[in-house]
């Protein structure tokens, strides 16, 4: 992932490399060869394929091989055709493409920018369905919005991740006191007006003895402690906040911001158990450096179950929990403070994902599952069985991967 423009990986996670990605597209000194950053999208390869998939497009999100393909925001039909292609600036990724509804109305949203995983710098975009930009969305107080979560709200807001850069006294978990921290941020943003109407830092709620990410080496080195990667809103309303370094899911009030319950890490509100024919991971939890939580109603979730935090990592962390990634749907009893495992997919080539992913129910309770830093995309039916399955060439990806109903303006075929 980005070897093609020498940039370097951290915790199994992309981190941008600005210099080297600015020399794409740019004039060679000295010689009449001019480097072209291309502009196409990668081709993929439909492994599976079922009548019973469900209906629409797939939206996904490609991203690597720089010197042969374009990152972008991308609609695939179920036979992988494209159907448009939105090619980004070279040292650019698309992330989190989808449809969504603002203002009454289906939009096309993404997030636009550089360093996804990192201290990331990007946009996020509204196209209207003639594929015309109609709005941006920037984080506020000073931040820059992260490519993780771009989420619409009933209310014509939007919901977004920022990363913040801090410093931290550690010596109670046996850290320096200078402590060069990275705090998860979510803020809710009037998109009419860019005001900020909600802000959120892990720092404020959650203590840093939580982390699964073992210290760095050094004060000065930037200890991704939280690692916040999704927000999504309950079915009572409140926020679901996922934080992939604490393997922990944080129901959090819209009002107060105060941590309603806890499912997952060091200090669950919830007894983890594993119904009949499913498994709890090597550390007795349903999940490990997951993804996505997502709600389907009457107290039940899915989440994208990484079980790894990729190669590179020390401590811990750089044990593979389980073997294979996963997605997982799990029941809550909360007046019994019981979080049961009741179903899980595997990755259909038995592969661990160590970055990145979602699990999607579409309205047939199939379960679109994007397999993060793996080259494959798939969907299954209700009963596990895999119905779909697609690959990408060698070093691309897609952060997240939808299906779903899209009906433009003006259905055009290829590039944009």
């Amino acid at each position: 992932m980005r070897k093609s423009v020498g940039c370097s990986q951290q915790w199994g996670r992309r981190i941008a490399c600005s210099a080297a990605a600015a020399s794409l597209g740019a004039a060679l000194v000295g010689s009449e060869a001019v480097l072209a950053a291309p502009t196409t999208a990668p081709p993929v390869t439909i492994l599976t394929s079922s009548p019973f998939v469900s209906p629409g497009y797939f939206f996904i999100s490609p991203f690597g091989g720089q010197t042969t393909y374009a990152n972008g925001a991308e609609i695939l039909d179920h036979s992988g055709n494209v159907i448009w292609f939105h090619a980004v600036p070279a040292g650019q990724e698309a992330s989190d493409f989808r449809v969504q509804h603002y203002r009454g109305k289906p939009v096309l949203t993404w997030w636009q920018g550089a360093g996804l995983g990192g201290l990331a710098q990007g946009v996020d975009y509204i196209y209207d369905d003639h594929y015309r930009q109609i709005a941006t969305v920037n984080a506020g107080n000073g931040l820059s919005a992260d490519g993780h979560e771009f989420l619409i709200t009933p209310r014509n807001t939007a919901l977004i991740l920022a990363y913040a850069a801090a410093t931290a006294d550690l010596t109670s978990i046996g850290g320096p006191a200078n402590q060069a921290v990275i705090n998860g941020v979510v803020q809710e943003i009037d998109i009419r007006t860019g005001k900020v109407l909600f802000q959120w830092n892990s720092e404020d709620h959650v203590p840093f003895s939580e982390s699964q990410q073992p210290l760095p080496g050094s004060a000065s080195s930037p200890w991704d402690w939280f690692h916040v990667n999704a927000i999504k809103i309950d079915a009572d309303g409140n926020y679901l906040i996922d934080a992939r370094d604490t393997w922990t899911a944080y129901k959090v009030s819209r009002k107060t911001g105060a941590i309603v319950w806890r499912l997952g890490g060091k200090n669950s509100t919830f007894k983890l158990e594993a119904a009949p024919g499913q498994t709890l991971n090597n550390a007795g939890k349903i999940f490990a450096w997951q993804h996505d939580p997502e709600a389907l109603g009457d107290n039940t979730y899915t989440f994208f179950d990484n079980e790894s935090a990729g190669a590179g990592n020390t401590g811990s962390g750089a044990t593979n929990e389980l073997g294979y990634s996963r997605a997982v749907t799990v029941r809550l009893n909360e007046r019994k403070h019981i979080a049961t495992l009741i179903k899980s997919d595997k990755q259909p080539e038995g592969l661990i994902a160590p970055s990145q992913g979602n699990a999607q129910t579409t309205d047939r309770d199939n379960l679109v599952v994007g397999w993060g830093s793996l080259p494959y995309f798939s969907e299954f039916n209700r009963s596990g069985n895999l119905l779909f399955n697609a690959q990408f060439p060698a070093g691309v990806n897609t952060y997240r991967a939808y299906l779903l109903p899209w009906r433009p303006g003006r259905l055009e075929l290829g590039s944009h």
